[in-house]
């Protein structure tokens, strides 16, 4: 019985033969209705093993997500965030040749996931950005977010189309606080890796800030908070209303404008590049998403990565990754990915909404829950270890590839 506020769940127990009544809050429920009604339809009668799953349902609880339920036959609405990184693989030069490829390459895969889920996929443009700053001296940084924007999102449609999806890419305008703190403190990366001695020579002749990425040297530029997603209404419109076309949205977290404090209304570009998975956060958040998940060319999230003792976590909870202060402790583009995946599980609405950080050959696993890491919660001891596999190894060469 489903009552405004109550519901009443009737269980029996074909063991003893009594009846077990539950009264549950109907926002309590909720995530369960029709996970417990395809349960209940389809059991025959006398089915011990229907009667053993419904007797263990706990709805009080939040939602747990678990292995099977990630890769199950459920259709989700995912927002998938490739990073620039993964468009031009590390050690590899930053050419259009080698993002179409790495595009064509990656493009079989997300159409698998458009055939059986409802997909937006957004980008970076870290490594395209910064290339383009270097050609074009001039420009700011909202000029060529737009332009690494439609350069990607270009790359990314005509390889989709080659996979038989039709995709849209949308020029996406993100409010900022132009006066934000990100401006005192420069933190996105963005264009090529540059080796020790080339960082510093660049610092001192170019006055840019230059911060560690990894096992390299990275320029780094003011990276603001989105605010506000100017498109989401178009977006959410062609997600709902034409399934069959993937919509690509916030490339390289948008581009960062502000609102005039004397007319609100009136809009200005900001000199900064807003970071993608805060930006893709944001929009699964807004699209109420059941997943968000972050592509990158690294896996998922490592304890002591790169050392004999390196392991993967599985499993985590938003809670045990502040606990430890992960986020801050992994190095280079690590951090905000993963400050990105918590504030999606803790800010979403969704019941059971999740995260995962995993490498993009591996998005298929990931869904299974057999690679890459998964952010939500409800984990025992707020973390799974994942057994088995061994550690990347860490290199310790500090001259870059050559850059075309």
């Amino acid at each position: 019985v489903l009552t405004r506020r109550r519901f009443r769940l009737c269980i029996h127990n074909i063991h003893t033969s009594e009846t077990i009544t539950m009264f549950i809050s109907r926002t309590a429920v909720q995530p369960f209705r029709s996970h417990l009604a395809r349960r209940f339809l389809t059991a025959k009668a006398g089915d011990s093993a229907a009667a053993a799953v419904a007797t263990s349902t706990t709805p009080t609880s939040k939602t747990t997500t678990t292995k099977s339920s990630l890769g199950g036959d459920e259709k989700l609405r995912l927002v998938v965030a490739v990073g620039g990184n993964a468009l031009q693989r590390r050690g590899e030069r930053l050419t259009i040749e080698n993002m179409l490829k790495a595009a064509a390459e990656m493009a079989p895969t997300m159409a698998s996931l458009t055939k059986k889920h409802e997909l937006v996929l957004t980008h970076g443009n870290g490594p395209q950005v910064g290339e383009l700053a270097l050609e074009r001296s001039g420009a700011t940084f909202d000029i060529l977010g737009a332009e690494s924007m439609g350069q990607i999102g270009f790359v990314l449609a005509q390889a989709m189309s080659s996979s038989g999806v039709t995709a849209v890419p949308i020029l996406t305008q993100v409010v900022v606080d132009a006066y934000s703190d990100a401006f005192k403190d420069p933190t996105k990366y963005v264009g090529p890796i540059y080796g020790v001695h080339e960082a510093q020579a660049l610092q001192q002749s170019l006055g840019w800030t230059i911060k560690p990425d990894g096992e390299y040297f990275r320029r780094v530029v003011p990276s603001p908070a989105p605010l506000e997603i100017l498109q989401i209404d178009s977006i959410r419109t062609l997600l709902e209303h034409n399934p069959s076309v993937l919509p690509i949205a916030c490339g390289g977290g948008g581009v960062p404008v502000s609102r005039i404090p004397s007319n609100p209304q009136t809009l200005q570009g900001v000199e900064a590049v807003i970071d993608k998975d805060a930006c893709g956060a944001k929009l699964a958040t807004e699209l109420e998403a059941d997943a968000y998940i972050i592509l990158t060319d690294g896996g998922g999230i490592w304890e002591n990565f790169g050392k004999p003792d390196a392991r993967e976590m599985s499993e985590v909870t938003p809670e045990y990754l502040l606990g430890t202060k992960a986020g801050k402790e992994f190095p280079g583009s690590m951090g905000p990915k993963i400050q990105a995946a918590i504030d999606f599980v803790q800010n979403s609405k969704k019941p059971g909404a999740w995260a995962a950080i995993g490498d993009l050959k591996d998005v298929a696993d990931i869904l299974e829950g057999a690679e890459g890491t998964v952010v939500k919660e409800n984990v025992e001891s707020g973390v799974v270890w994942r057994t088995g596999k061994a550690g990347p190894k860490r290199k310790e060469t500090k001259d870059p590839p050559a850059r075309a």
